[in-house]
């Protein structure tokens, strides 16, 4: 069987914790804050984990991990 392709936008956007689940970024930080209140925006401060529900695709478009 031939290699199976990690997806390269996978590789950017997501990291695997030591347990297995996934971190990504929060989206609705780049522009257009002023429309957003205080607590938005310091809610969506840093990294958070995926859902599991969206965990299982995300693994198969890094079918051997992320480093």
């Amino acid at each position: 069987m031939p290699k199976l392709k990690t997806k390269s936008g996978v590789k950017k956007r997501f990291k695997i914790t030591a347990t297995g689940k996934i971190k990504h970024g929060v989206a609705g930080k780049r522009h257009r804050l002023i429309s957003h209140n205080a607590k938005y925006i310091r809610q969506n401060r840093g990294t958070s984990v995926l859902s599991e529900a969206d965990t299982p695709r995300v693994k198969l478009w890094a079918p051997y991990g992320l480093k």
